[in-house]
């Protein structure tokens, strides 16, 4: 029923929870963003912005042509209204959920990234810039454990916002971060951990692993883009 592109990053990673946790079929395409499979004409199609994880959707709700989507809260959001799941019908909790899945997508997602960029992938370590993301990656680590101070998942039941934030957190190590400084997110994480489905999907992520390939070449396919790339 579903195609996901995907490969074993944050954001892949959430759309696997999401659909092991639903129990819907579907069939993983890798797109090896080091190799530049992202840049593939057919992949663009789905996926404008040339960035997994994206969907295609073989049986709509509408009964209609298949419906492809990309970027992973859109996916989310698409999939819980699907299937019913992860996300609350009643306007008050949907509401809440939905500001913490966007919380993750302008907030965690970005920061936690540019953390990982200038810590470990940047030629030159730029201290004002890995200091910047480390502290604000903190912050927002502060921010999710002050909201899970008084229940056990983000938004009251579990949901999208909570598989949206996990899969950021799980490299806490490499952004700096030290999870017994945030209790009630270490709590939180370690429960998510132990779910299933989570493990379910994580697992699909080893199967992918693949010989290292250049680390020059795959630098510029991941941070050497810019709008002559775009431009037809």
């Amino acid at each position: 029923m579903i195609d996901l592109y995907y490969w074993p990053t944050p954001n892949g990673h959430k759309i696997t929870i999401f659909l092991e946790e639903v129990g819907l079929p579907y069939t993983i395409n890798p797109v090896n963003i080091g190799a530049g499979e992202q840049f593939k004409p057919e992949f663009l199609k789905i996926s404008p912005n040339n960035r997994m994880p994206a969907i295609v959707d073989h049986e709509p709700a509408d009964g209609g042509a298949p419906i492809s989507v990309f970027e992973s809260g859109a996916i989310l959001l698409y999939l819980a209204e699907k299937t019913g799941k992860l996300i609350p019908q009643d306007l008050r909790q949907r509401t809440k959920v939905l500001e913490w899945l966007f919380w993750q997508m302008a907030g965690l997602g970005p920061m936690a990234g540019q953390n990982h960029h200038f810590s470990a992938y940047a030629p030159e370590k730029i201290e004002y810039a890995i200091n910047r993301y480390v502290n604000e990656t903190g912050r927002l680590y502060a921010v999710l454990n002050k909201q899970l101070a008084d229940r056990e998942f983000v938004a009251g039941d579990y949901s999208i916002a909570d598989i949206a934030a996990y899969p950021w957190i799980v490299p806490h190590e490499r952004q700096s971060q030290n999870l017994d400084d945030f209790p009630h997110l270490k709590r939180w994480f370690e429960t998510i951990k132990a779910r299933p489905a989570t493990i379910r999907a994580y697992e699909k992520a080893e199967a992918l692993k693949t010989e290292a390939l250049d680390p020059d070449k795959s630098r510029d396919m991941l941070f050497n883009q810019s709008a002559k790339t775009i431009q037809p």
